[in-house]
């Protein structure tokens, strides 16, 4: 529904997770009876959950630990990670820098070059622990190291942006060809981030296994202040999950998984999500809260540290519990920050929906 914004402008109402609601329905389970499993590709996972591509969420070890829990660590391929063979002292600084000097530090710091051979070594470090390897690389950064990434092993290649199109012009440079690229590729790729009915479907036909629902509405993200662009992701989910249902009866029937990314910040979030479409969600500041995480209670993302128009700062968002707990329980707090799957098994059980698929159809209320 559009409306006025005044006499040259109209605008189409839109929704925040906040302003939706779960109905429960007229039938219960036990929470131990719904399973939360989901499969992209050739892979399974038993949580939907994505670790995103920060510094302050993921690095090798909380991927491979991630892994082992059920989910996806996906290491930032431009991060610290690969551009410092060691980088743990440089994160506990980070964590110390005072808040009006985060930003031309964190430039500076990340200033020094991406190495090949770290990534591979990285990419390596997670395969040899028996958990699915996955990595993220910007739609700039994609052509430069794609190689890199596949020898490595990668099982799931992420692409992922503030937004990413399928068709960038470019007077400069030479962009990213996304449906020739991933056709070529021998790995499943997951691409975004993207939140209108339009851009998502144009992604679908590049052949990308997966995409990325949001942009501008992160925990650490300034996007909207800065860039004036963001959309608030409950309508942003239901338009991409439409796009889904649209490419299905085009392709004659290939299914593309979506994934929220973005205004994911507590269990709530999760299951509304789900409930707009969502096969999985990537989560950054959940994450960030465990007490293994290499932001050690920090948390920001690559826009922050961006050398010429930083749209993001490094955030205190303290620790909570270990990544355990985050997951599992159990929980100490009434916030919604702690036991994500139990929170999501419980909506499910609640509102008598037995898998993921099944809760998707699940009714929602404005207010």
């Amino acid at each position: 529904m559009s409306i006025d914004i005044g006499m040259a402008k109209r605008g189409r109402q839109a929704y925040h997770f906040d302003d939706i609601a779960i109905v429960p329905s007229r039938r219960t389970r036990d929470p131990e009876e719904v399973s939360t499993h989901w499969q992209i590709d050739a892979y399974r996972f038993e949580l939907p959950v994505m670790a995103a591509p920060m510094d302050s969420v993921m690095s090798p070890d909380t991927a491979i630990a991630l892994g082992r829990f059920g989910g996806l660590g996906v290491l930032d391929l431009e991060g610290l990670w690969t551009r410092y063979e060691n980088p743990e002292k440089l994160l506990e600084e980070i964590a110390t820098i005072d808040g009006t000097s985060a930003t031309r530090r964190l430039q500076e710091i990340y200033s020094e070059p991406i190495k090949p051979e770290l990534i591979t070594a990285r990419l390596q470090q997670i395969r040899e622990a028996g958990v699915t390897v996955a990595g993220a690389l910007s739609p700039q950064r994609t052509k430069q190291f794609a190689d890199t990434v596949v020898e490595a092993g990668v099982d799931l290649f992420v692409i992922r942006g503030t937004t990413v199109s399928a068709e960038h012009v470019s007077g400069q440079t030479e962009p990213l060809n996304l449906k020739e690229f991933i056709y070529e590729l021998d790995v499943p790729v997951i691409v975004g981030g993207c939140a209108t009915h339009q851009a998502a479907l144009h992604l679908m036909r590049t052949g990308a296994a997966g995409v990325l629902v949001g942009f501008g509405g992160g925990a650490a993200h300034t996007t909207r202040s800065v860039l004036g662009v963001a959309v608030p992701m409950a309508s942003a989910m239901a338009d991409v999950a439409a796009a889904r249902r649209d490419y299905l009866d085009e392709s004659g029937g290939r299914y593309v998984h979506i994934i929220a990314d973005g205004s994911i910040g507590r269990s709530g979030d999760i299951a509304k999500a789900i409930a707009c479409g969502a096969d999985a969600v990537m989560i950054g500041s959940p994450f960030a809260r465990a007490a293994e995480a290499p932001g050690r209670g920090y948390h920001w993302g690559a826009e922050a540290w961006h050398p010429d128009l930083p749209r993001g700062e490094r955030v205190d968002i303290g620790t909570v519990g270990t990544l355990e707990q985050v997951l599992f329980g159990p929980s100490s707090v009434p916030d919604g920050t702690m036991n994500l799957i139990g929170a999501l098994r419980r909506a499910m059980a609640t509102t008598g929906y037995t898998d993921l698929k099944e809760f998707q159809r699940v009714e929602v209320v404005l207010g």
